[in-house]
């Protein structure tokens, strides 16, 4: 009885099949597109138009039209198929919307920093390539090869040995220092006494070799390297009794320091050794400091690949200046003297090789130079740069390029200032004016002629300085400051410099 009034299971039939005819290609066509839409062409086509019509939103979009495609079912597909509603092509119609969101220029102000521009950094290579090809051939066809080898060396350097031997001597300062130090950690003399004897030292380190170059018939390269020799000493030794000095107060008064102090500063603590001395004299510092961090060995291939591009520079910057600057301020006027188009004009044809030169002079000191004394003395911190050619700011130049230097500078005069109540812009000018000073001497000296080129140029950086920072401010997230310093740095400065220097050198000499 009860299996009587249960109700048959209902039976699934097969749909009849279609008649052939235009109905069946319809249902035939949807299903094979339906198939594609899931297999994922459709995706991938999507994305293909999305990209070669430059619409990122749309190459995004096939993916969740699919997932909605996919869970709508075979009813739906169908029925949208039979009713003309499938839109699973719909990117490729027409009807399609191109413009689907605001969108900047890529060279417009609020989207260029976010754009790649390497296209246009090649084409700038190839721009470098193709104009500095030209000048090579002009200047060869026109000067043919003028470097010679007695720019290394010729009969007249032979005069110089009195420049070599007052090189040589240099190291009876140190030694000096030294003997101070000792007779001040020993209590036999008395700390003004050692700061009295220090300044008498250091006075006449840097007057000894001014005196020899002024009194021999030198030339100026040569003069030049004994007073950049010179001014180097000059600063480790302002170091060496600073920093001694400093440990002395430290020990003999007792005195606790703001922070704690580490196991490497209690080390820095100590009294100076002949051993310490003689490896700061030798380090790639200018700061002095018992110990200093060691790398542990010395990479042989590394340091000989490094002595290799050293001596490649090295002949690429005489070449630089025999090749191409030489004939330009021989057959220059003075800048001051002559016609103002004319001093343009000589000006911009000497800012190239000088950038050039400056370039190679910096990659041989700063990076090869000072990284193979690091690495036979094994020295661990080679920071001896930082990423200048990105400075907004003049101010930012002269922290990052010259890294020893700037250390040297904030340790002995800015903080010293700061710390005696001299405010923070008289500190800054006091340190500009002794970088100006050991400029004018490293340059002046040599050439015989105080004009107060470089001194003048180092301190008219300040205003620059002042005017950098503020466009810095006024133009955020620009690299309006940076312009600014690659004009002083290309055009203005250097070369104006090498001509002022070039014509008071030759009027002198006539």
């Amino acid at each position: 009885m009860g299996d009587s009034d249960e109700a048959p299971p209902p039976v699934h039939r097969r749909p009849p099949r279609p008649a052939r005819g235009s109905g069946g290609a319809v249902e035939r066509f949807a299903a094979a597109l339906r198939r594609r839409v899931r297999s994922g062409a459709s995706v991938a086509a999507r994305a293909s138009f999305a990209a070669d019509s430059g619409d990122e939103s749309a190459a995004s979009e096939p993916s969740s039209s699919s997932r909605r495609r996919d869970t709508s079912g075979d009813a739906s597909s169908a029925g949208g198929a039979a009713g003309g509603l499938d839109f699973s092509a719909f990117t490729f119609r027409a009807a399609a919307p191109v413009h689907r969101k605001a969108k900047e220029s890529p060279l417009s102000s609020d989207a260029i920093f976010k754009q790649s521009h390497a296209g246009l950094f090649n084409l700038c290579i190839v721009v470098l390539v193709a104009v500095n090809s030209r000048l090579i051939i002009e200047n060869l066809m026109k000067y043919g090869l003028l470097i010679r080898s007695g720019f290394w060396f010729n009969a007249t350097s032979l005069r110089d040995w009195p420049l070599l031997m007052c090189c040589l001597s240099l190291p009876v300062f140190p030694l000096g220092a030294f003997a101070v130090e000792n007779l001040a950690f020993n209590n036999i003399i008395t700390d003004a006494a050692a700061a009295g004897l220090h300044i008498f030292l250091t006075t006449a380190e840097i007057v000894y070799p001014v005196l020899v170059i002024l009194m021999c018939d030198s030339a100026v390269l040569s003069g030049f390297l004994l007073m950049f020799i010179a001014c180097i000493v000059w600063l480790k030794l302002v170091s060496f009794a600073h920093t001694n000095h400093d440990i002395r107060k430290l020990i003999t008064s007792g005195k606790k320091v703001n922070n704690e102090l580490s196991a490497t500063d209690i080390d820095s603590l100590q009294a100076p050794t002949l051993g310490s001395l003689a490896y700061f004299m030798m380090a790639p510092t200018l700061c002095y400091q018992p110990s200093y961090p060691r790398t542990p060995c010395i990479r042989k291939g590394w340091l000989i690949r490094q002595i290799i591009l050293y001596l490649i520079f090295t002949g690429l910057q005489g070449f630089i200046i025999e090749q191409y600057i030489n004939p330009i301020v021989v057959n220059s006027q003075h800048p001051l003297k002559g016609g103002l188009l004319n001093a343009v004009e000589t000006v911009l044809k000497l800012s190239l090789p000088n950038v050039y030169l400056w370039l190679c002079m910096f990659y041989c000191v700063f990076h090869l130079w000072l990284n193979i004394f690091a690495e036979i003395l094994r020295f661990g911190d080679r920071e001896f740069y930082k990423d200048w050619w990105n400075a907004k700011t003049i101010d930012e130049y002269w922290r990052k390029w010259n890294m020893p230097v700037h250390k040297w500078i904030v340790r002995h005069i800015y903080f010293p200032c700061m710390r005696n109540g001299i405010s923070k812009e008289v500190a800054v000018f006091i340190s500009f004016f002794v970088s100006a000073v050991l400029h004018e001497l490293c340059v002046a000296v040599p050439c015989r002629i105080p004009k107060f080129w470089a001194f003048l140029g180092i301190m008219l950086q300040i205003p620059l300085i002042v005017l950098t920072s503020y466009l810095k401010n006024k133009f955020r997230h620009t690299m309006v400051g940076n312009m600014i310093f690659w004009f002083f740095f290309c055009i203005y400065g250097q070369p104006m410099c090498v001509l002022l220097y070039y014509h008071d050198v030759m009027n002198r000499i006539n």
